[in-house]
Formats: structure tokens, sequence, C-alpha cells
């Protein structure tokens, strides 16, 4: 199921499903009160269904408690940022305020002139977490988002290694355009994912090359901090970034990014600079 949050004209956000074009609504306006309840698929009494292109699309995930980011997580990226490959994963925090839906802008602000895309897989918890096995860390999954970990490079490497500061400016964090449901994607470790730039393909690889699987990554975590619901870990970007290219590629004002992930649709979003 392809779980929205959306509005109307002069509406509040909704919660709704995407199926056959079209916007079937749910009830409720928290996505996050949808997802610790476990309500199935039930379409609003007197719900009318509507057009995708009658509704504005949001963050799926709008308000999660922690936004947790990975690191290195592709031998390949890793490789060519002179990286040596983490032992453990690298943890690293975006806080909510990064988070935007799809078509809202990146706002790049002046503290930075080294903007950067970073395709990712954002994973979404279901269910309270902690001390999970690796073997039952996926049940903990509620679902799978494309994400877009924006970053400010000159920052990241200019203050001492300021990842989590230079990750965390308003609007870094797009997601969507929909939270994909954990039975339609069974093996997250198998999709194809990119990131094109003004429709070129700046980035091309499969989460097979991760270093740490999504159910490791979960593994890890809980061991320190209680994950839940609505919880949201971007699991780590492969090769082709903007930092590692020569000449070096930084996001530019009217620039258009694109994340695709397979089963994921496509995440949209136009660059600012200010």
């Amino acid at each position: 199921m392809k779980l929205v949050t959306y509005s109307t004209d002069g509406g509040g956000p909704k919660i709704g499903y995407v199926e056959d074009g079209k916007v079937v609504p749910l009830g409720g306006s928290s996505m996050i009160e949808y997802i610790e309840h476990g309500r199935g698929a039930e379409r609003q009494p007197g719900g009318e269904s509507l057009a995708l292109d009658e509704v504005r699309l949001h963050a799926p995930v709008p308000d999660p408690q922690k936004v947790i980011a990975i690191g290195l997580n592709y031998e390949d990226h890793a490789a060519e940022t002179g990286a040596e490959i983490p032992k453990k994963p690298i943890v690293f925090a975006k806080y909510p305020n990064t988070i935007i839906g799809p078509g809202e802008t990146i706002v790049v602000p002046p503290i930075t002139r080294q903007p950067d895309y970073e395709a990712e897989l954002a994973v979404v918890i279901g269910r309270r977490a902690k001390n999970v096995r690796t073997e039952e860390a996926l049940e903990y999954v509620f679902g799978y988002m494309n994400s877009n970990d924006v970053s400010a490079r000159d920052l990241q490497f200019s203050e001492g290694g300021q990842w989590s500061r230079s990750k965390s400016l308003d609007t870094f964090a797009p997601i969507g355009p929909y939270l994909v449901t954990r039975d339609e994607v069974p093996d997250p470790q198998s999709l194809a994912i990119r990131c094109l730039l003004n429709g070129e393909v700046v980035q091309e690889s499969n989460t097979s090359k991760m270093i740490f699987s999504v159910a490791e990554l979960i593994a890890f975590l809980s061991e320190g901090m209680t994950l839940v619901p609505g919880d949201i870990i971007m699991t780590g970007t492969p090769p082709g970034v903007g930092m590692a290219r020569e000449p070096q590629l930084w996001l530019k004002d009217g620039d258009e990014v694109t994340i695709e992930i397979e089963g994921l649709g496509s995440l949209t979003n136009p660059v600012e600079v200010l």
C-alpha cells in the first residue's frame, strides 16, 4: 500500500492511499497515529477519492520523533570520498526541521555554498524497538520511502567534522512521495536506486551494495536507543555525489533533484539558493 499525507484547497492534512492514480481517504490527519494504531486500508466513511493532480502531497511522515542518518554505508561511496570502510555504522542526526515533501523547495541558505545531493532509502519504524535481533529487525519496519540527504559540504568539513549541523539545515531532507508498506517491499536489499539532477543521472546503484543492511542498522541502533513508530532511518548513499566529482558538482539555483528507488515512486524537489 502506498500511503500519503495530502491536502486539498483550504483543507488540513489527511491520510490516504494511492490506488489507480487516485488518492483514497483513510481518515485522520497524523501518519504517526495511523502507524501506531496499525489500522488497515479502510476507506473513510463518505470519503471521495481524488485524482493525484487534485491534491497536494506532503512529506508522508512530517513529524517524526527522530531522523537518524547513516554515513558511508556503500563501499564504493566510501572509496570515492577517500574514507576507510567503516567497521560499524556511522550514525548522525538530521532533525525534523529538515523534512519537506515532494515538490517543496530545497532552500540553500547563505552559510553554505557547497550543497550536495544524496539519494537514500529511508526506513520508517512501525513499532517500539529496543535490543532487537538482526534476524527479527525487519518485523519492526512499517515501510519505506525515497529520501534525499542534502548536505552542506563546506560546513561538514570546515568546522571540524560537523555532520549533524551540515545536514540539518531547514529543508535538507526531502522524503516521499509515498510511504510504501513493508509488504510491498519483500527485500529492501535488492532495490535499484538513483538520483537525477536536471534529468541527468548522477547516482545509480542498488541497495544490495550497502555495507550494513536495513536489518543490521535497526539492530545496531536499537542497542542504544528506543526506536518508536514514525522514526526515520536514512540508510546511506551510493557513489556519484557532487563532492566526489571532478569538477565538483554543487546544487545551484533553479536545479531540480529527483530521487528514484525501485517500487517507491519518484521524489522531485526544486532548488533555491539564497
